[in-house]
């Protein structure tokens, strides 16, 4: 199967996870119904339903998946480390620490911008560090425990300001941030993140042929002329703004960006650029499959899509320490 036909078939496939989406939920509707809603036509109901409802969350989740899983690719080429990823290395940690931040202090409250620019602020701090390290040659594992350490010392200190909430409700937001959702999610919010979103994704795809000859070594890409720190800077800022626009709308999500790099890679012939399209589209799928897993079950209170993210990848990426095994050394 070529890159091209890989990416029509996930194409094909986002599509129909999001009108799967658009079906179900605590009323299901009929797919003539949903169809009919879609063109603004039918029941007015019907139509407040799938628009206002199903259809931003649907894309809400499939905006954030695909965004987790182009930063997920990106930072593996050019960390050159098969277990990078936003939550693993606490770039999502860092970015919900600043929103949550902005919420404890009632920032949102001056301009709704507030909200991504504190989370970016944060995804960019924790990222640039990271690089930061990847420059002085740090071994895997020496970046793989400097992700493990931000991403403590980021949940200690959102541990701080859920313990110091003023109010309950300052407190379930900042529960809802750190434990991730797309439930409730409008088009508003979509299109606040959306600038943000655009320009770090771009950033991350101007650098795919870098992270191409970045796959060779460090020498071999110098020695073919690339700007290795342009190419760290254009990683570094690309995934900040777009893991700090992800975070702002649907919070803290892990291991997303993991896994779905993994998936691919073998199907694209291991080339590091085109790894992330392919990569953004399959995360984007899971998350929106993931999301739509949580309203098939019939709890008492609907689970965050964080957490089904972390019970599902968790035991995917020990199954990949183990199976890389010295590798990671």
């Amino acid at each position: 199967m070529t890159p091209s036909r890989l990416n029509q078939g996930l194409i094909l496939l986002c599509v129909f996870a999001v009108i799967g989406a658009c079906l179900y939920g605590s009323t299901t509707l009929e797919a003539s119904r949903v169809l009919r809603a879609l063109v603004g036509g039918g029941d007015p109901a019907d139509v407040i339903v799938v628009w206002q409802i199903r259809l931003p969350r649907a894309f809400a989740a499939l905006i954030v998946g695909f965004t987790l899983g182009i930063c997920g690719a990106a930072l593996q080429g050019l960390l050159r480390n098969p277990l990078a990823e936003p939550g693993v290395l606490g770039v999502s940690a860092s970015a919900a620490l600043g929103a949550t931040t902005a919420i404890y202090y009632n920032l949102v409250l001056v301009s709704p911008w507030i909200l991504p620019l504190a989370s970016i602020v944060g995804a960019l701090g924790s990222t640039a560090l990271l690089a930061l390290a990847a420059t002085r040659n740090a071994p895997v594992i020496t970046l793989l425990l400097i992700g493990v350490g931000l991403s403590a010392f980021a949940g200690a200190l959102m541990s701080l300001l859920l313990n110091l909430a003023p109010t309950p409700f300052s407190l379930a937001d900042m529960i809802n941030w750190s434990l991730g959702s797309v439930a409730n999610r409008s088009f508003s919010d979509l299109i606040l993140a959306s600038p943000f979103l655009a320009v770090g994704i771009a950033l991350l795809m101007l650098g795919r042929s870098g992270l191409v000859l970045l796959s060779l070594g460090e020498e071999s890409a110098l020695a073919a002329g690339l700007n290795v720190r342009g190419l760290r800077i254009l990683i570094v800022a690309g995934t900040g703004l777009a893991v700090g626009a992800a975070v702002s709308l649907a919070g803290a999500i892990g291991f997303v960006g993991l896994i779905a790099p993994h998936l691919v890679r073998p199907l694209v012939g291991y080339d590091p650029g085109r790894t992330l399209l392919s990569s953004g589209l399959l995360a984007g799928l899971l998350l929106v499959l993931a999301d739509m897993g949580i309203r098939a079950l019939h709890t008492t209170v609907e689970l965050n899509l964080g957490v089904v993210a972390a019970l599902g990848g968790a035991p995917v990426f020990v199954w990949i320490i183990l199976r890389r095994g010295r590798s990671l050394a």
